[in-house]
């Protein structure tokens, strides 16, 4: 025996249709508008405007606190093209890059080995024993290389204990390598985990098959894969050292000056020359923001096959 189901519960009342024709308010552009407000009006007033200052400042030639701001020209930044200046420039891009590679060649082989050759179980904990140092505060990192590298320090008494002869690293470029490299490595290492976690191991299985030695399974197969973390932590090292302040501060001394050194000289130093601790500082937010769209262009730490 079959049941009948009324027309009319199988068709919406008329009034219910007329009232679906009505054009809904559109108001798709205010949600998002709404959830980025906060950060917007953060990065406005801490970011944007504070750059726009700096950038007035950076046209105002030999300007000092409490003098009238005028800007007239690009005398500052035609200063920065001296020979004394280009050097402190070259030389931070030096220790940036030079900390960049040793992080990449000592970091490498940490995120491999955490990565593919560990048990899953251990993993997270030899994660956060690698990054454990970061827990601590810089400048108490930089005092505890001081201590490590200085004539008297533990490295020197370690080896004068067997007759070698003491090494002099502290306040010179060597102690400043030491100590960025150490601060930015667990980052590289974090980077390059994520990367070498989604490796294809049946690509490395079939490159042995084919006859493939380890070092071509490593820049045939391996290096290719995770090309784009490589570049995300490589990027990201260096973003961070080219405008590293306290270890060139600490442990490289006065040969060791750097682009960030000559900023905080110009503002709180004697010299006090803030039109061209600005024009400095310009030129460094465009080193690193450079670094940052090749970041965002290139740092997708997703291996590619």
């Amino acid at each position: 025996m079959s049941t009948q189901i009324p027309h009319s519960q199988l068709h919406p009342p008329n009034n219910i249709v007329q009232a679906s024709k009505f054009p809904r308010p559109r108001l798709s552009w205010l949600q998002p508008l709404i959830l980025l407000a906060p950060a917007g009006i953060w990065l406005l007033l801490l970011l944007v405007l504070p750059t726009l200052i700096i950038f007035e400042l950076s046209l105002v030639p030999n300007i000092r606190p409490g003098d009238i701001v005028n800007p007239s020209g690009f005398d500052n930044y035609i200063r920065i093209l001296d020979p004394l200046y280009l050097q402190v420039m070259g030389r931070s891009l030096f220790f940036a890059l030079t900390s960049t590679i040793i992080c990449l060649i000592l970091g490498f082989p940490v995120a491999y080995w955490i990565a593919q050759m560990t048990p899953q179980r251990w993993r997270n904990l030899l994660l956060i024993g690698f990054v454990l140092p970061l827990w601590t505060s810089s400048l108490l990192r930089c005092y505890a290389w001081i201590t490590i590298l200085r004539p008297t320090g533990l490295l020197n008494s370690l080896l004068s204990s067997f007759n070698l002869p003491t090494l002099d690293i502290l306040n010179n470029s060597s102690a400043v390598l030491i100590g960025m490299s150490y601060s930015f490595l667990p980052y590289m290492v974090l980077i390059l985990y994520a990367a070498l976690e989604k490796l294809d191991k049946r690509l490395l299985e079939a490159a042995a098959d084919l006859g493939a030695n380890p070092v071509q399974t490593f820049w045939k197969v391996t290096v290719p894969q995770t090309l784009t973390g490589i570049a995300a932590g490589s990027f990201l090292v260096f973003i961070g050292t080219f405008g590293d302040f306290i270890d060139p501060e600490l442990l490289g001394g006065a040969s060791s000056m750097t682009a960030a050194r000559l900023v905080y000289n110009q503002f709180l130093g004697p010299t006090q020359n803030w039109g061209f601790g600005s024009a400095l500082s310009t030129m460094i937010i465009l080193v690193v923001s450079l670094a940052i769209a090749l970041l965002i262009k290139f740092g997708d730490a997703t291996p590619k096959h």
